[in-house]
This record gives C-alpha cells, sequence and structure tokens, in this order.
C-alpha cells in the first residue's frame, strides 16, 4: 500500500533532521521540533512514514512515561533515551531521533487547576538544558568526558500553548504547524483506501476525483475520520462471522485455534456507500456534543439546591454567598448551579475557546472562584461579552481533590 507524504511535511523534518546533523558555520541550529495541530490529523502517522522514507532510526517516548510516583525518573529516562539513539547512530552509521508523542499531554497546562508535579519541572529542565547542550547529556550520579552524540528531538501535540514557555522559545524548539491543504487531504485518504481497490457503484477503480468528493462531503472532519470509515465497512462482516460461529465459541475459534484465521472479501468501498457510513460516524459525533450526561444527571441535583421560580431570593447584601445576575443572557439554571456548587463548598472555573480549537478541546481558563457566587457570576457577565464569539462552559471543581465534577455549557459559537 503506498501511503501519501504531504511534501510540506516531509520538507519540514528532513530540513530540522538534516541541519542537526551537519556542522553550519555560525549557526545556531534548534534541537527540538515541535509538531502541533488539530487531534486526528496524521502527525504522528506522518513523521513515521518520513523516518521510514529517509531510513532513520527513531527512539520513542510517549507523554505517559513523563510522570512516575518517584520523583527524577522521567528526566532520567529522556536522557537514557536521549544517549540510547546516539548509540544507534555509531553502531548503525545512520541518522537517528528521539520522539516524544503528545508532550502537551504529560507536561501541558491545561488550567489553573493542572497539578504542576517536581517530574513536570524536572522534565522542562531536562529538555532545556538538553536543547542548550545537546552534545553533553549525562546521566544521574555519573559523568563521561566524552562528547555526546547530537541527536534531533521531535516532539508531538495538539495545543503547544499550554507548555513552559521557555521550552518552546525560539532557538530550543523550532514550531510547526501541520494543518493538512485539500490535496494532501486527498492523497492522504486516497493512500488510506488504495489498497482495498476503492471503487464507485459502477464497479471501475475509484479515482483522485471520487476521494475529492468524499472530502468535499465531510470538509471538517480530520483524517483520522477516514480510517475509521474504512475500518466501519467491514462490521457487516465480522458480525456475519460473530454469528456463524457463535458467541460461546468465539475466543476458542480466534486464540489458540487450529482452524486458518477467517478471510474476509473486500466489502462494499462504493463511493455512496461510504457517504452513508460516513454519515452514521458524523452522527455519533454530534450525539457526544449535544447529549451532555452530566448536564443530565446533575439535574436533580441542580433542581434541589435551588428556589422555587416563583419565589425568587431577596436581593443578597454584598457579604451573602448566594449571587444573582443583571444580565438576561444568563439564564436561571446558569446562576442556580453557580450558587450550588459554591454552596458546597467548591470552585466555579470559568472557560472559553473560539470555534478552531473547540474541535481540539483545547479550553483556555478565564478564572476560578470560591465563596461569592457575585463575584463568579460577574466574571461570568463579563466573560460573555469579551468573547460574545466563543464557546464558553462553566466548570464545577472539588476544592480538596481539585479535579472536576460537572461541567455545563454556557454559551455555543
Amino acid at each position: 500500500m503506498a501511503f501519501y507524504i504531504a511534501p510540506a511535511f516531509l520538507e519540514k523534518l528532513a530540513i530540522h533532521i538534516t541541519k542537526n546533523y551537519l556542522n553550519l558555520p555560525n549557526v545556531k541550529v534548534p534541537l527540538i521540533l515541535g509538531v502541533h495541530g488539530r487531534k486526528g490529523e496524521g502527525k504522528t502517522f506522518q513523521c513515521d512514514l518520513v523516518f521510514e522514507k529517509m531510513g532513520i532510526s527513531v527512539v520513542q517516548m510517549s507523554a505517559g512515561e513523563l510522570e512516575s510516583p518517584d520523583a527524577g525518573d522521567p528526566a532520567r529516562l529522556i536522557r537514557v533515551r536521549y544517549r540510547e539513539a546516539g548509540e544507534m547512530v555509531k553502531v548503525r552509521g545512520k541518522m537517528a531521533v528521539l520522539v516524544i508523542q503528545d508532550i502537551d499531554a504529560g507536561i501541558g497546562r491545561v488550567d489553573q487547576m493542572t497539578q504542576y508535579t517536581v517530574n513536570t519541572q524536572l522534565v522542562n529542565g531536562t529538555l532545556m538544558n538538553i536543547a542548550d547542550t545537546p552534545t553533553n547529556v549525562q546521566l544521574p550520579g555519573s559523568y563521561d568526558a566524552s562528547p555526546t552524540q547530537r541527536i534531533p528531538i521531535i516532539v508531538t501535540g495538539n495545543d503547544f500553548s499550554t507548555l513552559y514557555g521557555p521550552l518552546v522559545r525560539d532557538g530550543r524548539m523550532e514550531k510547526y504547524y501541520w494543518e493538512p491543504t485539500r490535496d494532501d487531504r486527498i492523497g492522504i485518504v486516497f493512500g488510506i483506501f488504495s489498497g482495498d481497490g476503492l471503487r464507485p457503484t459502477e464497479g471501475h477503480r475509484v479515482s483522485e476525483g471520487d476521494v475529492a468528493k468524499l472530502i468535499d462531503i465531510f470538509p471538517t472532519q480530520s483524517i483520522d475520520f477516514y480510517g475509521a470509515l474504512r475500518s466501519r465497512l467491514y462490521d457487516e462482516q465480522v458480525s456475519a462471522f460473530i454469528r456463524t460461529v457463535g458467541l460461546e465459541k468465539l475466543s476458542t475459534r480466534i486464540i489458540n485455534s487450529n482452524e486458518k484465521p477467517p478471510e474476509f472479501i473486500s466489502p462494499d468501498f462504493g463511493l455512496n456507500h461510504l457517504i452513508e457510513v460516513g454519515n452514521s460516524i458524523v452522527r455519533e459525533q454530534r450525539r457526544i456534543h449535544e447529549l451532555r450526561l452530566v448536564e443530565e444527571y446533575n439535574q436533580g441535583i441542580k433542581v434541589r439546591s435551588s428556589e422555587p421560580a416563583d419565589h425568587p431570593p431577596t436581593t443578597p447584601q454584598s457579604s451573602s454567598p448566594i449571587g444573582q445576575s443583571s444580565n438576561s443572557r444568563l439564564t436561571f439554571d446558569v446562576v442556580s448551579e453557580i450558587n450550588r456548587i459554591l454552596s458546597q463548598g467548591d470552585r466555579v472555573g470559568i472557560e472559553y475557546v473560539d470555534k478552531r480549537r473547540f474541535q481540539t478541546g483545547s479550553w483556555t481558563c478565564y478564572g476560578t472562584f470560591e465563596g461569592n457566587a457575585s463575584d463568579a457570576i460577574a466574571a461570568l457577565e463579563t466573560c460573555l461579552m469579551e468573547h460574545d464569539r466563543d464557546y464558553i462552559r462553566l466548570v464545577g471543581i472539588s476544592k480538596q481533590s481539585r479535579s472536576r465534577l460537572t461541567e455545563m455549557m454556557v454559551q455555543r459559537s
């Protein structure tokens, strides 16, 4: 199967990696390249394709390895993996890179309530130190006088604004925002389906024009949507296989069976069928955003904690914890939710996000409040005026555990 590599993506990675292995006179080359963008746009897969095309050895790390119950372990692991990549260069005689996937999920601060641990500090400090002295990377408790092989570092993520500012500054990290063009999307999606003999309803092999129609019908979907669509096409055959074998015998038929593995024929890759299945996936996406089960589960609590509508509370004094709204845009439910959260001794958080970042879930904290509800209500009214075209939501935050308890959408873009 011939997968598509976006030319701009290939050029960016190739230049960064090559520059780090060249001795350019009087040129300070950033050691780290940060590839960021919307979720599901194939950042990791495009990186893998580039590494394979260039014949580069890869040492991988994930965001989950950037935290540990033992302070200092993640920072030490970064140094170990960096030196391991350096040994690969010496042994194999070809370039190597260190890749850290989804770095913002490991050391990013999503809001003011995100815990900032010792390991987070040490990881930031370690990466900055390696970026500043890439040929002198030592392991804790030892010192090697010989220079360390310089290894370019590639980090991926969705929202680099959550990372520590000094780490992402120019000179340490070069940033590349990956947003595939329409031509890139056509090439990538055509590569996804090319091995399956994608064909329209007439029965002949599909052209890039057919893929372009599919892209135009779902213009806001990320690349992984089409991978999920391809997987969904096999559901009917898998369901038929389960019915044939029987649920009771399914496990022994698949695991440690003496029979040959089940075979599946190419499903219907007709363009009309792809559109039909794609629409079903889109409907499921919309249900996630519209259903808001958290609000439903907490509706009873909100009703019990709020006063009846026909007996509005008297105007509170300035010291009263109960707040009212002077803004007609705030519904009774929103005001009641703020009062309920604060009356239980928890905090109220206000978050906003624009339409583009809403798709990646990259919310920004406007502020957190406790005690006096009037302050929180006034802040929410101000937030509505300042961000009248953005999404805005309320978050109930436990004062003790700092965990999120509830979410309530106040305004949609």
